[in-house]
């Protein structure tokens, strides 16, 4: 407990009906002191640990003027929520963040009733608020009550054609509702567009919300018939100084810019907004991100995600790479291939250094988009620079990709357009959870006319499908990789692009097969030598490929051998179900096959370690052992011996 912060406030805080009793010079200091607490707890843990730091000030205020849980503050994504957990009842877990049956990094409903509504994607706060509001005023009912709605949504978040199709429909409503517009002109990268610009000329001019009230009073004051035409001219003024004009012709009423580390405009405006607001109203609130934290401060990103550091110097104790990321070889390989291809291009959603784009950026800045956060533009984007002879890669988070799902069908598949689809963060991913698993883009690519569908078992294997891809111009095309480091494989010189449809065989064995798709093979590379001990010899191929399917290469394994087994880091009717479905359009039960197929379980994962998520997932490679054994029925005969 020694190295922990002095936080005598704080430590009578459990709930946050505990701050109703303090003054507002008391909530000043709170905020230090929670401030201090989120930093040594993230030391620990590790985490996303800027977007915090940013919201103290907001986070004490929040508590102290509404009455939660019955008032819900829904905070967008959830990366900012650390300090919210502490004063919600969580402080004595919060050092177990993102662990093994610790704490979600997100808010989620089964851990606290303080947290109304689930986040880990962007944009969707306000949405849900505008539903809790409805639900309000219709009369639901949950166990804490239903009281004032509070969406928290960052600058980069409200570029998200979601977060403004929910203001247009709440402007429409009318209910009362409040979007606290968080904005700290940094999201994981540097916000793009032409809201970012919008933004920064509202706070670059006078405080609109003085100019605004001046006006109303002015025009109250007049007689009716020169009321019209002052009103007029009001909404010219309102105009020339910029102000919050966007945000009230969608129907809101607009408070900012104000400093959200200034309790002394946070708490007036809070308590003003809770005793008067009538409809949807947006506070424009102006952070940092990494607030009071110099290192996150001055680091590129503010601290967006931090392995577990020393408080003192910032310095990240991150364990030392014996292999190079997969990520990093995808932005290598891309780079590359881009030098002697100028019709090479990339997009990303918010995600550049993320997705190993920064490298390719760096060089071809003008062959390089990142759209913000929003992945449906992205892929209708990418879909349409490749009807206009480009070959875009679109480099998106499998869990990411899932939102941009409907243009991937209707705008590329439909069409067949060439997009290539780099999807990163295949498969479990660790301390991020369920929210952030890549489990779902094999079966809702591969079930896709016209799709090619691959996955690296090794970074060498991800350069050749790079290089594959950029190749292909006959419809889109997929291939997946792992978060994390490659296994240590030699890398090629460059990548050579694969034969569509066409797996390799890794060893010849006798009795069982093992057919792997995507970056378990090493896992049953180990799983094999622990069998060899046991005088089994499994043949082992590498798929590559879920869709086109090598049709030879399965029905000669399944002809081979008694039993085949498929793997994959992905869900039920991916790649081991397109495999089922060939064998039995072939006949090839009708004959005997032992048949299985390794995905991961119909449930939501939670967070752990990757290697502890595919234990419970069933996938470790003692578990692909005893797989193994019990097909061959080798397992029962011991027990029966024994």
């Amino acid at each position: 407990m020694a190295d922990r912060p002095n936080t005598p406030l704080l430590d009578g805080v459990t709930r946050p009906a505990d701050m109703k009793q303090f003054s507002d010079a008391e909530l000043t200091r709170l905020a230090d002191e929670l401030r201090a607490e989120t930093i040594s707890a993230v030391s620990v843990t590790g985490g996303h640990l800027g977007a915090g730091l940013g919201v103290v000030e907001l986070t004490v205020a929040l508590h102290a003027v509404f009455d939660t849980p019955r008032d819900k503050i829904i905070w967008d994504v959830g990366h900012q929520c650390y300090p919210h957990k502490i004063l919600t009842e969580r402080r004595e877990r919060i050092r177990t963040l993102r662990m093994k049956d610790g704490l979600s990094g997100f808010t989620k409903r089964s851990e606290s009733p303080y947290d109304p509504f689930g986040a880990a994607h962007s944009s969707t706060s306000i949405s849900a608020a505008l539903g809790f509001a409805v639900a309000r005023d219709l009369g639901g009912v949950t166990p804490e009550g239903l009281g004032d709605a509070i969406a928290v949504i960052g600058d980069g978040a409200m570029s998200a054609g979601m977060a403004f199709e929910a203001m247009n429909n709440a402007g429409h409503l009318n209910k009362r509702l409040i979007v606290i517009l968080n904005d700290n002109e940094m999201s994981i990268a540097p916000p793009v567009g032409a809201l970012s610009s919008y933004l920064s000329r509202l706070y670059a001019e006078e405080p609109f919300q003085e100019l605004k009230a001046a006006a109303k009073g002015a025009v109250s004051l007049l007689p009716e018939p020169f009321r019209e035409g002052a009103k007029r001219a009001k909404d010219v003024l309102k105009g020339m100084a910029v102000g919050g004009t966007l945000f009230e012709q969608l129907g809101f009423s607009y408070v900012g810019p104000i400093d959200g580390h200034d309790m002394d405009q946070l708490l007036p405006v809070l308590r003003t907004v809770k005793a008067r607001a009538r409809g949807p109203i947006l506070i424009h609130v102006l952070t940092r991100k990494g607030k009071g934290y110099a290192p996150a401060e001055t680091a590129q990103d503010k601290g967006h995600a931090t392995a577990k550091f020393d408080v003192i110097t910032g310095e990240q104790k991150k364990t030392p790479s014996n292999a190079p990321s997969y990520t990093s070889v995808f932005g290598k390989t891309l780079t590359v291939l881009a030098k002697a291809d100028d019709k090479i291009t990339a997009v990303t959603a918010a995600m550049p250094d993320g997705t190993g784009l920064n490298l390719f950026a760096e060089r071809f800045p003008s062959r390089c988009f990142d759209v913000g956060i929003a992945e449906q533009h992205g892929v209708t984007f990418a879909a349409g620079l490749a009807a206009g002879g480009m070959k875009p890669f679109c480099a998106i988070y499998s869990t990411f990709l899932q939102r941009g799902y409907d243009q991937v069908v209707h705008d590329v598949a439909i069409q067949r357009l060439p997009v290539r689809f780099a999807v990163d963060r295949a498969g479990l991913v660790g301390a991020d959870g369920a929210t952030h698993a890549g489990s779902y883009d094999i079966v809702f690519l591969a079930n896709l006319p016209g799709f090619t569908v691959m996955a690296a078992a090794d970074e060498a294997e991800l350069m050749h499908m790079v290089a594959t891809a950029a190749a292909h111009d006959d419809g889109p095309i997929a291939f997946r990789f792992p978060r994390g480091e490659g296994v240590g494989v030699e890398l090629p010189e460059q990548g050579v692009p694969l034969e569509i449809g066409k797996g390799r065989m890794i060893q010849e064995g006798k009795r069982v097969a093992i057919l792997s798709f995507g970056a378990h093979l090493a896992e049953v590379q180990a799983a094999a030598e622990a069998l060899a001990a046991k005088g089994i010899k499994p043949t082992i191929a590498d798929a590559r490929f879920a869709k086109p399917l090598d049709r030879d290469l399965i029905l000669s394994l399944a002809n081979e051998h008694e039993a085949l087994i498929t793997i994959e880091e992905g869900a039920v009717g991916g790649f081991g179900s397109h495999v089922a479905q060939l064998l039995a359009d072939e006949g090839v039960f009708d004959t005997g096959l032992k048949f299985r197929s390794m995905v991961l379980p119909d449930t939501f994962i939670d967070q752990a370690s990757p290697s502890d998520m595919y234990k419970v997932a069933g996938m470790s490679a003692a578990q692909i052992e005893a797989k193994v054994l019990d097909v061959l029925g080798v397992a029962t005969i011991g027990e029966q011996r024994a």
